[in-house]
């Protein structure tokens, strides 16, 4: 069965939520859902990077383009911080991450010399997405995806990039004197292990990408950037009633 653009990115709002829920209420949701709903999550960013680059080629204005995902960044971020922020590390919304990805691809095409875009890249860029969620794998994932020209390729090989460029950073925490962050979620052994199977559903994405007819379907493009805030701020608000908000990370 082939998919149009708005079925794969239902599937991708559908994955985020299942995801979030784990992590922002983490304190009630039974190990056993925990498992296959943050595998699925996987599926959410590289189905999301696929679209942005899709919206990258064919918007008429990436100044307004970049401005309303700022916007929605914001809003989002005292939400994010609560239901994710301070379960994980401290990291900029995923909004954030896809404007900085956009700025990329526009700096890829107006540096004509490719080493020298690379060099950008590597010294400015990289360094620069470690305070944005998904971070540089993140950023590479985008990027791979608007620069291979093989449709087949495209669709393939940047989510395993990401797996690829994300398996390497953790290789770091082998060196000795580094260790492993233990604040928030990530200092519970449970959690460490569920958050593993994130892999799959990264993994499993471009099996969905590769039955995308290139068909716009519905359009949600106003639904998703009011969505996107909602939905923290739901989990954010159900979080604090509930009490299951961990301030201890901030000493509190």
């Amino acid at each position: 069965m082939k998919l149009d653009a708005y079925q794969l990115k239902l599937i991708a709002i559908i994955a985020m939520i299942l995801n979030h829920i784990v992590i922002a209420w983490w304190a009630i949701t039974p190990t056993a859902l925990a498992f296959p709903m943050y595998a699925v999550g996987g599926l959410t960013f590289p189905i999301m990077a696929f679209f942005v680059v899709e919206g990258y080629k064919h918007t008429s204005s990436l100044k307004k383009y970049v401005s309303r995902i700022l916007i929605v960044g914001l809003i989002a971020l005292p939400f994010h911080f609560l239901t994710l922020g301070l379960a994980l590390a401290p990291a900029l919304n995923i909004m954030f991450t896809i404007a900085l990805s956009l700025s990329v691809l526009a700096l890829y095409d107006r540096i004509k010399s490719r080493p020298l875009f690379w060099v950008i890249y590597i010294l400015l860029i990289i360094p620069a997405s470690l305070i944005f969620e998904w971070s540089f794998p993140g950023v590479t994932m985008v990027l791979l995806f608007y620069i291979i020209k093989n449709e087949t390729a495209r669709r393939i090989i940047p989510p395993i990039s990401a797996v690829v460029l994300s398996a390497l950073i953790s290789l770091i925490y082998l060196i000795p004197g580094i260790e492993i962050p233990e604040e928030g979620l990530m200092g519970d052994p449970m959690f460490v292990n569920v958050s593993s199977t994130f892999v799959i559903g990264i993994l499993l994405a471009p099996v969905l990408l590769m039955r995308f007819n290139g068909e716009r379907g519905k359009n949600m493009k106003w639904l998703f950037y009011i969505f996107y805030p909602a939905h923290l701020a739901i989990l954010a608000v159900v979080a604090l009633a509930l009490g299951l908000v961990d301030f201890s990370i901030l000493g509190l």
